[in-house]
């Protein structure tokens, strides 16, 4: 394990001595989870001694290797603002050292590293019955795929998790990688599965979040009704596959919303998304 503090935040009133500061000052630290350069990710920490609900941050970029943590970091940062830890993870991707099935045992292992690492780094203070998830596009995906983990069979990569999340908010997921194959022409899904469903139902089945219901906790999916990469189908059709199956799934539509303007700390549509994430955490 490798914690290594590169941030920290705002400054406490004049007033306020130096251990009082320490306490109370948000910081951010870097903690592997594997070793591979791409096993790790950046941990915010709210002030305050805890125990803080965690959020695990999942980004997208079609799972490859040119897209990274770095523009889901502001959004991070947004909500350690508001006194959540937040564990915005990388993975290895298409294109690098990923597809299948390493980009989704990453996923599964930085997820199981906060019980390790990630919490030896905050000193103890996560409380890990209070993990919440939330990805964006591919990392929806990702997100999704983490959130139903636990219900696939021995052999398949991050089944018998210890850390079982209770909530996830998918902006612009894709939660039926079969769909987004065939009839959404998806080349990414492709390159992920190495091949269509028809080379690799047993690829497909444990990739898709669609195939795992029902998963015993609430996932939001949050879409653009104007999104021209992920289709909204794909979370219309999960919410109602959920909530067909005994899910408590629930589904934001965003109307004139496209897809990229999840990524965008200032956009009104990332603003909704984390009001709803930031809800799931104080329930």
């Amino acid at each position: 394990m490798t914690a290594v503090a590169v941030a920290a935040g705002c400054s406490n009133s004049p007033g306020d001595t130096a251990a009082d500061e320490h306490d109370t000052q948000p910081e951010t630290i870097r903690v592997s989870y594997g070793d591979d350069a791409d096993n790790y990710g950046f941990l915010h920490m709210p002030g305050g001694d805890g125990p803080h609900p965690v959020v695990v941050m999942v980004h997208g970029g079609g799972w490859l290797e040119d897209h990274d943590l770095s523009y889901f970091e502001p959004l991070s940062q947004s909500l350690a603002d508001e006194g959540i830890a937040v564990w915005n993870i990388e993975y290895r991707r298409v294109e690098g050292a990923g597809g299948w099935p390493i980009t989704l045992a990453d996923a599964d292992d930085a997820t199981e590293a906060l019980a390790t690492s990630v919490q030896d780094a905050a000193g103890g203070s996560l409380d890990l019955d209070r993990v919440h998830l939330a990805g964006h596009s591919a990392g929806g995906h990702l997100a999704a795929w983490i959130a139903g983990r636990h219900t696939l069979p021995p052999d398949a990569p991050g089944s018998q998790p210890q850390i079982r999340p209770v909530s996830a908010t998918i902006m612009a997921g894709v939660f039926d990688l079969s769909l987004a194959a065939t009839a959404g022409h998806d080349g990414f899904v492709r390159e992920l599965l190495d091949g269509m469903p028809e080379d690799h139902p047993d690829r497909y089945a444990i990739a898709s979040p669609i195939e795992h219901l029902p998963v015993g906790l609430t996932v939001t999916a949050v879409h653009g009704t104007a999104d021209q990469t992920v289709d909204p189908v794909q979370s219309r059709t999960y919410v109602e596959a959920s909530q067909a199956a005994g899910d408590p799934a629930e589904l934001h539509m965003l109307d004139g919303f496209g897809h990229g303007e999840f990524g965008d700390v200032h956009s009104p549509a990332w603003v909704a998304a984390k009001q709803i994430i930031v809800d799931r955490v104080g329930t």
